[in-house]
């Protein structure tokens, strides 16, 4: 009997099974998990540089955090007096913000060139078109993936500002879930470009220079969005870094924010995630249907 034919041996990574291969069953559990499956395949595809990401990971927070804390933070809080910045000293005010930036960027550069190259250079999104995995089963589980990517600066953050006293080492673990929902809602907001481009002409670098790198200029990052002219506010209002940022700021020392401001950074978050998502999976229905 051949290894082809219904009953016989089929192939396994560990060696061969005896019976039939259910094909109903398997389509069921892609059709079911298949956002985890794609989460799975690029989680595994990242255990070619882990070196390098746990290194980076873990040494950014580190570096950041004690190199601005010993330079400008001194000099910050020399020149405030008690008062610090927002009530607190300059390196507590800036903690959560940097660890934002560093969610931004890190989601920015997953969205980029990998998304347009699960496309163009390398296109598995096409390959996992042709399963029973959907769409938004790709989008989603892309997502899903970069969140992995980004658990492990937050935690290495949270455990810098816990380890030197910068924060409460139990309230610096709130960073996590916001960072998170920053992670999704910029995540989302690239891919949905993204995957609209079918030729890199250079363009894929704009996002970096003309959006990640400006937007932590002016969202906040590095001393309180009401000291920019009025003018320049409005970049920050609409900065998904900014909204993280200031929930960042109440998560870890109980900044003072107006009424009904946590909620509405928390929504904007969500809303952006949200219609960004839905925008992302039209695009892709799109070009994989073609």
């Amino acid at each position: 009997m051949s290894a082809l034919e219904p009953g016989s041996a089929a192939p396994t990574r560990s060696g061969w099974v005896s019976g039939d291969v259910d094909h109903a069953a398997v389509a069921g559990s892609a059709r079911a998990w298949g956002w985890w499956y794609v989460a799975e395949h690029r989680i595994r595809a990242m255990r070619s540089y882990v070196a390098s990401w746990a290194l980076i990971g873990i040494g950014s927070p580190f570096l950041y955090l004690m190199g601005l804390g010993l330079g400008l933070g001194l000099l910050v809080d020399a020149n405030q007096g008690s008062e610090g910045v927002d009530g607190v000293p300059y390196l507590t005010f800036l903690a959560p913000a940097l660890a934002m930036a560093t969610v931004m960027q890190t989601a920015s550069q997953e969205n980029t060139y990998g998304v347009f190259g699960g496309f163009k250079w390398f296109p598995m999104f096409f390959a996992m078109n042709g399963t029973p995995i959907s769409a938004w089963q790709i989008v989603v589980g892309f997502q899903v993936s970069v969140l992995a990517r980004v658990v492990l600066p937050l935690a290495a953050f949270a455990g810098v500002i816990a380890v030197f006293g910068i924060g409460d080492g139990v309230r610096a673990l709130l960073l996590l879930p916001i960072g998170l929902l920053l992670s999704v809602a910029v995540g989302f907001a690239v891919m949905s470009w993204v995957a609209t481009q079918t030729e890199d002409r250079g363009q894929l670098s704009f996002i970096e220079r003309f959006v990640v790198v400006p937007l932590t200029l002016f969202s906040g990052t590095y001393f309180p969005l009401e000291t920019l002219p009025l003018y320049l506010q409005w970049i920050g209002w609409i900065s998904p870094l900014w909204h993280a940022a200031e929930l960042g700021r109440v998560a870890l020392y109980g900044a003072e924010l107006a009424p009904g401001m946590v909620l509405v950074h928390v929504l904007f978050l969500v809303a952006l995630a949200a219609v960004t998502c839905a925008l992302s999976i039209r695009t892709f229905r799109r070009r994989l249907d073609r």
